[in-house]
This record gives structure tokens, C-alpha cells and sequence, in this order.
């Protein structure tokens, strides 16, 4: 097949109208039972690489149409559809981890997923380092001999500093380990892992892929290599996300590209408008020159996305809470990557240990939405205004 830009792929990937009467859009398939004519073509269809349906928790054409855009976008050979970025990442993880095995972790790591590997992994016997996410290549002097998977996020999706993935990858091969990346921030359109040395990707499909904070949804793509221990491992756990979040995410997929550059465009617009405020200590956008990871962002990656951080300069609690509860366009909630602007407070001093977070500010998540971006900062600019120093 000719090879397509993202545009292109974005637009064309998983479709298969002639299939369907000619319907632009895969239809959603419910389906649990799936029926064959034959003794042989049920035998057949046990086969782990069967290519056709076999059972509704397996996947369906729906699940299927999604696997197959997201991996070509990506660069991955498959994918593999979960219920969440979460399911998606503790699978990618349990797929090489065993009992007396040992994991090494960005410090910036995702919370949920550091819960998943103090709590969970270690219950069975594995354990994990966290490690400071500028590590580079001398990440090779935490590797043991029993290491056997390196858990990357770059940029940390609460203080967004960016990894040398291609340093810590060719470290890790080096010792036998696999890497696997969470590429949710900047999607397969920004960075792509394959060229940089990973082995497994993994996004929440909650994002940009579906772009419209209505679903829950993860996907793993993999080397081909890779695929076969990522999908026995996604069966074996049962894992299945819901058709109707599947169609939902294949229908926002087709118009990440524009929205993916509408929220670049806006965070930054916004985060060197925040540079220039008197409340405001300092702003981590990895797009922003000056910023600590700027020059590796610019090395690896194509584009950045809405999500930034900024920290605001020492003020009390109350006040700071005013500001926050004063703003109209943003909301305050978990979660990114929707139509709609966003801001959460954070507090990072409990969840780090490789790297400790001593900034004196508070420190804020910004998510820039589809908004304008004037009456975005306007509306940051008169939150701004309650805020009083310590």
C-alpha cells in the first residue's frame, strides 16, 4: 500500500465501507456469541492466531477497525483495544513481569500506575525502582540482572519532563529489558515510540483519540515481535472495552489532527502569557524554549499538545483556592485531552521518591481546550487577580 501522511491515516484506517454496504463508518457490533457452520471452522477459530471473530471478548469489526488505525498511526505492528489507559498499561507491564522480577519506573509515572506497582506488583513479588525521568542513558546503572521491563512517560503528564527514550531504550536492549511507553500526551501523531526504540506503546483512548471526554478507553500497540505475549496476556486477563466507546473513539479519532493542532496552538499561547504574569513562578511546557526539556522535546517529537503545568508563586491555601473556584472556562476535574479547558490542583510532595518536588508554589495542570484563546486568558487573568501572596 502507498504510504500515507497522518492526515491521510487519520482519515482512511480502519474503514472498510465496501464491507458495509458502502457505510462510510464501521457500524457497531454487539456480540457476545459468534456462530460457525462447521466442527472445522470452530476448530479453526480456537486457534490463537485466527484472524476472523471467535468470541465478542475477543473483539468484534468494531474492535478490530480501531486496533488497526491506532497501530498504523503509531507505527506498531497491532493493537490490542482495553477499557481503560490504565488496563491498557498495567497489561502491557504484567505481560514481561514475574515473581522475583524487578521494574524500573519514571518518577513522573501516571499515580494510578505507581499505586498499581507499590500495591499490586509488589504483592506478587515484583519490585520497582522509580527512577528520576532525566535519568539518560546512565539509567543502566539501575538496571539488574532480574530487571525486566523499563516503564517510560514522556513528558510526565504532572511535571512533563521529557525522557531520552532512544538512550534509555538502547540501555535497557542492552540488557535484555523491554520498554514500555506511555505515548498519551503527545499521540502517535507527535511522537512516534517505534522510531525511538521502544517495544510496546500504550495510550488512554480517553484523550485525544476520542477527544470528547465521553469515554473510557486504552490501547496497546506492539512490535510484531512483541504482539503475540501482549495479546495472551490482554485474553488471559479477560480484558474488553464496550463497542459503543470503541465507535465513539474511532469517530473522534478522524479529527484528532485538527484538534490535536488547535490545542497546541492554544496551551501555548497561553503558557508565554503565563510567563508574563507576576503570580506566576514559573511554566513547565517542554514546546517553550527555556524550558528544561525543550531541547530533547525538540530532538524527538514533531508537536505538543494542551496539557502544561504552571507553578504559581507562594500564596495561601484560601486564596489560592478562590482563584481556582473564580474561573468560569476551565474546569476543575480529572482527566484531559476533551473539547473543554480544564485545571487541577496538584500536590506532588507524597508521590515522588526518586526526585523529591520542592518547588515552594503551588502547582496547577492546565488543560488547553477548544476555546478561544483570549477569553481563556481573560478568564485566567481575573482568577489571577484574587490570588494574594503568603
Amino acid at each position: 500500500m502507498r504510504t500515507r501522511k497522518p492526515d491521510s491515516l487519520l482519515v482512511t484506517t480502519g474503514r472498510k465501507p465496501e464491507e458495509n454496504f458502502g457505510i462510510v463508518n464501521p457500524p457497531v457490533y454487539h456480540a457476545s456469541t459468534i456462530l460457525f457452520p462447521s466442527v472445522a471452522a470452530f476448530e479453526a477459530a480456537r486457534h490463537p492466531d485466527y484472524p476472523g471473530l471467535r468470541y465478542g471478548r475477543v473483539g468484534t469489526p468494531t474492535t478490530f477497525a480501531l486496533e488497526e488505525a491506532v497501530a498504523a498511526l503509531d507505527g506498531g505492528d497491532r493493537a490490542a483495544i482495553l477499557s481503560s489507559g490504565l488496563a491498557a498499561i498495567t497489561t502491557a507491564l504484567m505481560t514481561y513481569l514475574a515473581a522475583g522480577d524487578h521494574l524500573l519506573v519514571t518518577d513522573a509515572v501516571y499515580g494510578p500506575v505507581r499505586r498499581f506497582c507499590v500495591e499490586t506488583l509488589a504483592r506478587f513479588g515484583v519490585e520497582t525502582t522509580f527512577y528520576d525521568p532525566r535519568v539518560g542513558a546512565d539509567i543502566a546503572g539501575l538496571i539488574r540482572p532480574n530487571t525486566r521491563a523499563v516503564h517510560v512517560e514522556s513528558p510526565g503528564s504532572f511535571t512533563f519532563e521529557v525522557q531520552d527514550v532512544p538512550a534509555i531504550a538502547a540501555a535497557a536492549h542492552a540488557a535484555g529489558a523491554k520498554v514500555v511507553c506511555d505515548n498519551t500526551w503527545a499521540t502517535p501523531l507527535f511522537f512516534k515510540p517505534y522510531d525511538h526504540g521502544v517495544d510496546v506503546a500504550v495510550y488512554a483512548a480517553t484523550k485525544y483519540i476520542s477527544g470528547h471526554s465521553d469515554t473510557m478507553l486504552g490501547v496497546i500497540t506492539a512490535s510484531a515481535a512483541e504482539y503475540p505475549a501482549i495479546r495472551a496476556c490482554v485474553t488471559n486477563l479477560g480484558h474488553a472495552a464496550a463497542p459503543d466507546d470503541i465507535y465513539l473513539a474511532l469517530r473522534g479519532l478522524r479529527t484528532m489532527g485538527v484538534r490535536l493542532r488547535r490545542h497546541q496552538e492554544t496551551a501555548i499561547t497561553l503558557a508565554r502569557w503565563l510567563q508574563g504574569r507576576p503570580e506566576v513562578s514559573r511554566v513547565i511546557h517542554p514546546a517553550l524554549e527555556g524550558d528544561a526539556g525543550h531541547a530533547l522535546w525538540k530532538r524527538d517529537f514533531t508537536g505538543s499538545s494542551g496539557l502544561f503545568g504552571v507553578v504559581l508563586k507562594p500564596c495561601a491555601k484560601p486564596s489560592h483556592d478562590g482563584f481556582l473556584e473564580a474561573l468560569e472556562l476551565f474546569g476543575m476535574g480529572a482527566s484531559w485531552g476533551g473539547y473543554e479547558s480544564l485545571i487541577l490542583p496538584t500536590s506532588l510532595a507524597a508521590t515522588r521518591s526518586a526526585v523529591p518536588w520542592d518547588e515552594p508554589g503551588r502547582l496547577v495542570r492546565i488543560h488547553a481546550g477548544l476555546e478561544d484563546p483570549a477569553d481563556l486568558a481573560a478568564d485566567l487573568e481575573q482568577g489571577l487577580a484574587r490570588l494574594e501572596p503568603e
